[in-house]
C-alpha cells in the first residue's frame, strides 16, 4: 500500500509485508482511464493537519467518516469526531460510541465567557462576569472541585456590583445553562481518548454559541492532556463543518492544533464545504489536502492559495468530478494524486433524504390510488 504523508516514504506494511496498523486505508489511486490502481493510504503514526474540502454531495463527510473508520483500526491513536450534522453515529459500528456535547464550566476560560454569552467583555456585566468566573475557577483548582453555572449565578449575586449589572450576568448565565452542554460533574476530556475507540460528539440541534464552547473545550482540552502527559494516545480531532467553528470562540484552540499541535502529537483534520470560509492558516499549516469537486469561484480561488511550489500547473484545474473522487495533495513526498476514497464499512448518515420515501409520500399514492380506483 503507498502512503501519504508519511516522511520516510514507507508503503505502509510491516517487515512480514502486512499493512502497518498505524496506516488508514484511504482508497486506491485512480487511472487516467477511470480504473482502480495501488491501494492508498494515510499515515497515522505521526500527527497531521489535514483539511477535507468539496462541495456539498461529492462525498467530503464521507471521506471524513472513511478516515475515522481507519483510526479505529489504527494503533495508538483515538479519534474524536465533532459531528455537526447528526450524520456519523454510524461509527458505533466500528466499536465507537456517540457522546452527549457536555463540558464542565470551568474548561472555558474566564476571559471567553463574555463573548459566549454575548457581553461585551470591556463592559460591566461582562467584565463582572469574567472576573466571578477566574475567581471561582481558581478556587475550584484549589478544592479540586468544579464550579457550576448554578454556583457562578450565586457568585454574581454575592458582589458588590449594581443590581442592573449582577441581574444581566444572571440572566446572560440562565441563558448558558439552558444550552444543556454544563456541568460542574461532567467527565474530563481526557476521558474522550480513553479507549482508543472512535468517540463521536453529537452536536446536532445544540445552538451555535454552546457548539464553539463544546469544541474549543475539547480541542485544547485534548491539546493540555497531551501536553500534560495525561493520555498515551494520539488524539486525532475531526471536525466535520469546520467553517463554522473557525468564526467565534473555538477559533484559538483550532489554530492552535494548527499551529503547534505536532509537537504534543495532536491531530486535527478540517472538514468543509467552504473553503473560502476557513482562515488561511487552516489550509496553510496542514500537510494533507484532500479536495473533492468544487465550483464557486471564492471556494476554487481559496484552494488556489494552498498551491504549494512543487505542484506543476493549476491545481484547480485538476480536481476530479466524480462523486468520490479526490485530489490528494501530500507535503510529505510533494506529490498529487488523484484517488477514489474506498466504501465505508460502516453507514454514512449524510446522504441526501428523498421525498419518494417519506411515509407522506407513501400515504399520498396510496390515497391517489384510492381515488383512482
Amino acid at each position: 500500500m503507498n502512503v501519504l504523508g508519511r516522511n520516510d516514504g514507507g508503503d505502509g506494511a510491516d517487515e512480514g509485508g502486512k499493512p502497518s496498523p498505524a496506516t488508514v486505508r484511504l482508497g486506491s489511486f485512480l487511472a487516467r482511464d477511470g480504473s482502480d490502481g495501488a491501494a492508498v493510504g494515510v499515515d497515522a503514526d505521526s500527527p497531521h493537519a489535514a483539511v477535507v474540502l468539496g462541495k456539498r454531495g461529492t462525498g467530503k463527510s464521507y471521506t471524513l467518516g472513511v478516515i475515522a473508520e481507519g483510526l479505529a483500526d489504527a494503533a495508538g491513536v483515538a479519534p474524536v469526531v465533532v459531528d455537526p450534522m447528526g450524520v456519523f453515529d454510524g461509527l458505533i459500528e466500528a466499536g465507537g460510541r456517540v457522546v452527549a456535547p457536555v463540558i464542565r464550566p470551568a474548561e472555558v476560560p474566564a476571559s471567553v465567557w463574555p463573548d459566549l454569552v454575548g457581553l461585551d467583555p470591556a463592559g460591566g456585566p461582562g467584565s463582572l462576569l469574567w472576573r466571578v468566573v477566574a475567581d471561582a475557577v481558581g478556587t475550584a483548582r484549589t478544592d479540586g472541585d468544579s464550579p457550576s453555572i448554578d454556583a457562578l449565578r450565586w457568585a454574581v449575586s454575592e458582589t458588590d456590583a449594581p443590581d442592573r449589572t449582577r441581574r444581566a450576568v444572571r440572566n446572560h448565565l440562565r441563558l448558558a445553562a439552558s444550552w444543556g452542554v454544563f456541568d460542574a460533574t461532567a467527565p474530563p476530556v481526557a476521558s474522550l481518548v480513553a479507549s482508543g475507540d472512535p468517540t463521536v460528539i453529537d452536536l446536532s440541534g445544540v445552538p451555535e454559541a454552546a457548539a464553539g464552547a463544546v469544541v474549543r473545550a475539547v480541542a485544547r482540552g485534548l491539546y493540555d492532556a497531551r501536553v500534560n502527559g495525561t493520555v498515551d494516545r494520539l488524539p486525532w480531532l475531526l471536525v466535520d463543518e469546520a467553517h463554522a467553528f473557525f468564526d467565534g470562540v473555538a477559533d484559538p484552540a483550532l489554530r492552535t492544533l494548527l499551529t503547534r499541535g505536532r509537537a504534543p502529537g495532536v491531530s486535527l483534520v478540517c472538514a468543509t464545504q467552504r473553503p473560502s470560509a476557513l482562515p488561511p492558516v487552516a489550509v496553510s499549516q496542514s500537510d494533507l489536502l484532500v479536495a473533492h469537486r468544487l465550483t464557486a469561484g471564492p471556494d476554487v480561488d481559496a484552494l488556489a492559495t494552498a498551491e504549494a511550489t512543487y505542484l506543476a500547473g493549476d491545481l484547480a484545474a485538476r480536481l476530479p468530478t466524480g462523486t468520490g473522487e479526490a485530489l490528494v495533495v501530500d507535503d510529505a513526498s510533494e506529490t498529487a494524486h488523484t484517488v477514489r476514497v474506498r466504501e465505508r464499512r460502516t453507514p454514512h448518515g449524510g446522504g441526501d433524504p428523498r421525498a419518494r420515501d417519506t411515509e407522506a409520500a407513501r400515504l399520498g399514492r396510496g390515497a391517489r390510488l384510492g381515488r383512482g380506483g
